[in-house]
């Protein structure tokens, strides 16, 4: 689906009386900076960081984790999408108190009740494993070794404390590449989340599968996917013990469209799905979010065209918001509003407790795009 460059942007729609009050968090896919909005679109904080913030969310304390833009002259994740140079822990203020840089980042992270962090990392395997995984589309300049994915645990000080290394318990006839892929990666991991008891909820994006990682064995506690969802992203756990999905829709049979969906991982039946109409409105071939929120909605991250909207139960529409902040493309370097994902919170969060939210500091930004119809179109390039 193709966008006008004169569509709108900023704040689209607002219904006060059935959002969820709040801030929202995004970041413009190859920015350097994070960018926290209130419900009526005005900016009302930033972070700073001029090696890239991809995506990030916010911690307990208030800081930001963010991840970083792509290393660079590392050959062997040369542009793959979700690589970063570092993980970068920022206070209020923009300084970075924590660092942990590798190479190997990719995608998600997420720090640990013990004060430690798990991140996903590339791992080159070796020929034999690689030359066993099928599907992908063969090229004559395939390399000989793959990329697999890991789960490394480390501690404040960078030390590595746990290793998952997930490739080993994969099925070389059951965990296919989809055949419209590249073969320099077999599963490509997008996103790390925990569950209540610390396991590991997991997405895999070129085998179309999300699983449940045991913490204590490496083991997989469920697995499901293939058929049902394509290339999907951002599985997060509920309070109901369902799993909300952002099912991308990619490669999948017939028009292209994606859905959130809400799995029960217990019949690994679909209780609730959200789509638009006509269903090829709503379609973003990679990244993007979904995210449950204390009312009841749903916030989504339409990540390819840097829409994101909440939506009811019932599917209505009741905030949505267009990303005006334009940067150069990771691996095109064409100007671009991806949002990797989005995150709401409470005026009430303590992660918030104490802080100045005073959109007035960024009435030069805000006036841009907050202001009148006509101002709405105009993009902002970073």
């Amino acid at each position: 689906m193709g966008r006008s460059i004169h569509h709108p942007v900023g704040l689209i729609h607002n219904s006060p009386s059935s959002t969820f009050n709040g801030y929202t968090l995004f970041s413009t896919n190859g920015g350097n900076h994070a960018t926290m909005i209130d419900n009526l679109g005005r900016v009302v904080h930033r972070w700073n960081y001029d090696g890239g913030i991809v995506y990030a969310y916010l911690l307990p304390n208030g800081n930001l984790l963010a991840r970083t833009k792509p290393p660079r002259d590392v050959e062997i994740v040369k542009d793959l999408g979700g690589s970063s140079a570092s993980l970068i822990e920022m206070d209020w203020d923009s300084e970075i108190v924590w660092e942990y840089k590798n190479p190997m980042l990719h995608h998600d992270y997420a720090r640990l009740p013990n004060g430690n962090t798990s991140v996903l990392l590339f791992k080159e395997l070796d020929e034999e494993i690689s030359q066993q995984v099928k599907g992908g589309h063969p090229k004559e300049d395939d390399p000989k070794r793959i990329l697999g994915d890991v789960i490394r645990e480390i501690t404040e000080d960078g030390k590595t404390v746990n290793e998952w290394e997930i490739y080993q318990e994969l099925d070389f006839e059951e965990d296919v590449i989809c055949p419209l892929e590249h073969r320099r990666e077999w599963t490509h991991a997008n996103c790390l989340n925990l569950m209540p008891n610390g396991d590991f909820l997991i997405s895999f994006r070129n085998i179309s599968t999300v699983g449940i990682i045991s913490r204590e064995t490496g083991e997989f506690l469920w697995k499901w996917g293939p058929g049902n969802v394509f290339h999907q992203h951002h599985p997060t756990v509920l309070e109901n013990g369902n799993i909300l999905i952002f099912d991308n829709g990619s490669h999948s049979q017939g028009a292209d469209r994606s859905r959130v969906i809400e799995v029960n991982p217990i019949t690994n039946e679909i209780e609730w799905e959200y789509t638009e109409t006509p269903a090829m409105a709503f379609y973003s071939f990679h990244i993007s979010s979904a995210e449950r929120l204390a009312n009841g909605n749903t916030l989504i991250c339409e990540g390819a065209f840097g829409r994101i909207f909440e939506v009811t139960k019932n599917g209505n529409v009741v905030w949505e918001y267009i990303n005006p902040f334009y940067s150069p493309d990771l691996r095109s370097g064409d100007p671009t509003n991806m949002v990797f994902r989005a995150h709401r919170y409470s005026p009430e969060d303590p992660t918030l407790d104490g802080r100045d939210l005073n959109p007035d500091i960024y009435s030069n930004i805000n006036r841009l795009y907050a202001g009148s119809d006509d101002n709405k179109n105009r993009l902002i390039v970073n």
